[in-house]
């Protein structure tokens, strides 16, 4: 259901087409809400980002190249990004909007859920992730939250992008996702892949096997400690009976090395498939036992991150084993069952105190001789006092020394309460506020501390923004008050973090788009040029070059292939065979002469009769095949004197003469009386005059 909470964007139009209609929910990075596009007439779900982040135009940027990536993402089993941009200080994404619940409603109502639910409600995300990572696109942020379950039963896997763009936009002192979820690479600050979103799936299907997560924790760093550190157990060891091949798929999908997990999500969506198939009625109907607890919300979380992970977990203590706790209740008795849920929670919890037995428990009759014993003893006890108390003291107390006693003991305490005073009111114990010590030098933040109280002490990060040697920020951050005895820790910045870019060169454009966006890279401005040798849509060259050292986000510009240039084909007919020739070769292109010559009445012999292509074009060295002419056929002319000269026309036109008539007195009697030539052999097509009287 939706959540009708006053809000100042409701009710309002945003960017002159999102009527917004109400609020679903609010996260730790932006709110969402039910609107509605007025030029296409449908709702959407608009995503606004908070303030701080609306603000930040280096986030913005990364986030647009975001959405253009995912929207252009179109599979059943994803929810589609349909625009984003700004307006005002209002920053927003507009995607699809799905009426239903999460993934998390269902894991909370029902808890864990039998093998054959578990694999149909997964195998669609795990479909939709396999089309984003074919397309080089990784999540980041799988959780049950971000898996959408509409009215209709369709089931779709939302927010791509959004928590790669904004980790990307902060400080590498930070590191944003869902703790629970987190694969190990990621908790130690490598690059992600699309194996990394497989291990969110893997603690996914954990959890809904078993209603629970296989980590748990006080603080977030111990959670993330257990996922670089420990080895998902098999969930059977809480769902007795469950079949062997899910505690496989769960062990493979959560394997510590990336190396031992599938590679993207086609290769774990067939498994998958398979072990669904294969299981009998009774493995995938296994009803988990009651005792297992119903699953908690999982929201995305903020934690710091040093700029060497591992020695900062190694150094963390290990877990202890813990009495069994309470289950926690959410904060407010009327939490909304959003579509869209937060990502970032407000929880109590309540301890409950073990309490000792009491003697109600005891039978009547062991309570009468326990408290008989008891009376016995205090009589005892009251006997000895009494024999051992004089009538009357020897020596009588001396009030002087009485009172000098208590000035002594007044004295202390007014030394005491004047040294409390003093250490909470200007010594060590007193309140400070934080400086804001960002984009300075060591030495200057150091004194700016050291002015108002504190000690500091220095820690080396990358940042994408502040210049090396410069003091990214601290913590406690600027503004916090703190008693001044409490240690700040100064985060300075080591300069953008490098990695050194992929080879691109040889491969497709597509290939190197997505290499591009597994590296975390941007594409920059694609130039086309011919190219003899390679194909049309092969990389030729890489700006900067593979290798360098470059920052995330570095664009990277390539050159790609045309294919081989096309040359206009020159037409040669008429030409002597020679120059004819000549100029097919001199256009890069190569003559072929027809072994055969054709006579021609026109064409003098030795010319170019026909070519072949005749017009068009051809790729360098291309084949044109010239026809050479003989000449005219000699034919031999028969004589038609004394004949009419409608007969001797058609006869000699027939044989490819052009016949001239020289009529004498009109031709009155159409008899040819003469003609020339007469009885020799002419080329074809030659003149033959009659005379006609």
């Amino acid at each position: 259901m939706q959540e009708h909470v006053s809000d100042r964007l409701v009710g309002t139009l945003v960017d002159n087409r999102y009527a917004v209609r109400s609020k679903l929910a609010r996260g730790g990075m932006s709110t969402v809400y039910l609107a509605t596009d007025l030029r296409l007439e449908r709702d959407v779900a608009l995503k606004v980002l908070h303030p701080n982040l609306a603000t930040d135009e280096t986030f913005l940027d990364r986030l647009g190249r975001e959405a253009k990536a995912a929207a252009k993402l179109s599979h059943p089993h994803v929810v589609g990004v349909l625009d984003q941009g700004n307006d005002g200080l209002t920053a927003y994404l507009v995607m699809e909007y799905i009426k239903g619940h999460t993934l998390r409603d269902v894991i909370r109502s029902k808890g864990a859920l039998p093998p054959r639910l578990a694999l149909a409600l997964i195998d669609p995300v795990v479909e939709g992730l396999g089309e984003a990572h074919a397309a080089g696109l990784i999540h980041r942020d799988v959780k049950p939250e971000n898996v959408l379950i509409a009215d209709d039963g369709r089931i779709k896997i939302g927010d791509f992008g959004l928590a790669r763009a904004v980790t990307t936009s902060t400080s590498t002192g930070t590191l944003i996702g869902t703790i629970g979820y987190l694969s190990p690479e990621l908790v130690l600050g490598k690059p992600a892949d699309a194996r990394s979103d497989i291990y969110s799936v893997g603690i996914m299907l954990y959890e809904m096997l078993t209603g629970r997560q296989p980590y748990d924790g006080e603080v977030p760093i111990q959670v993330a400690y257990k996922h670089v550190n420990e080895t998902v157990g098999p969930p059977s060891a809480l769902v007795p009976g469950l079949a062997a091949e899910m505690d496989e798929l769960v062990q493979w999908c959560t394997a510590n090395d990336p190396e031992n997990r599938p590679v993207d999500g086609h290769a774990l969506l067939q498994e998958l498939r398979h072990i669904r198939t294969n299981l009998t009625n009774a493995e995938l109907d296994l009803r988990p036992p009651a005792a297992v607890p119903a699953g908690q919300q999982s929201p995305t979380e903020v934690i710091a991150r040093t700029s060497n992970p591992t020695a900062a977990l190694s150094s963390l203590p290990r877990p202890r084993a813990q009495p069994p706790q309470p289950p926690r209740q959410p904060h407010s008795p009327h939490a909304p069952h959003a579509l869209y849920p937060p990502d970032e929670p407000d929880r109590s919890y309540t301890q409950h105190l073990p309490y000792a037995e009491d003697d109600r428990n005891q039978p009547a009759a062991a309570l009468s001789k326990r408290a008989q014993r008891k009376q016995d003893r205090e009589d005892e006890k009251a006997r000895s006092r009494a024999a051992a108390t004089p009538v009357r003291s020897l020596r009588e107390g001396n009030p002087r020394r009485r009172g000098i006693l208590w000035v002594v003991v007044l004295i202390i305490i007014a030394l005491l309460a004047t040294g409390a005073g003093w250490f909470f009111g200007m010594g060590p114990g007193a309140s400070a506020t934080i400086p804001s010590v960002a984009n300075k030098s060591v030495s200057q933040a150091q004194q700016l501390l050291s002015e108002a109280g504190f000690q500091s002490r220095t820690t080396d990060v990358f940042d994408d923004d502040i210049p090396s040697g410069l003091v990214v920020g601290s913590d406690p951050a600027a503004g916090q008050e703190i008693r001044k005895f409490q240690p700040v820790a100064l985060f300075v910045s080591k300069g953008p973090q490098l990695y050194e870019l992929p080879t691109l060169t040889g491969g497709t454009l597509e290939e190197a788009k997505v290499a591009l966006n597994q590296a975390e890279m941007a594409l920059g401005n694609v130039t086309e040029q011919f190219d003899e040798a390679a194909a049309a849509g092969t990389v030729l060259a890489q700006d900067p070059a593979a290798g360098t050292p470059a920052r995330h986000g570095t664009p990277v510009n390539l050159t790609v292939s045309k294919g081989p240039q096309p040359i206009p084909v020159p037409s040669v007919v008429g030409q002597e065979e020679d120059a004819a020739v000549a100029a097919i070769e001199a256009a890069g292109l190569t003559a072929d002469v027809a072994p055969e010559e054709v006579f021609d009445r026109k064409v003098p012999e030795g010319s170019v009769v026909s070519q072949s292509p005749a017009n068009g074009t051809l790729t360098r060295g291309g084949t044109v095949t010239l026809t050479i002419s003989k000449g005219p056929r000699m034919v031999e002319v028969p004589s038609f004197i004394g004949k009419q000269a409608t007969e001797a026309r058609k006869g000699l036109e027939a044989l490819g003469f052009e016949v001239r008539v020289n009529n004498i007195l009109g031709g009155f009697f159409g008899t040819v009386r003469d003609q020339d030539p007469v009885g020799e052999e002419v080329p074809e097509g030659s003149v033959v005059t009659i005379t006609v009287v």
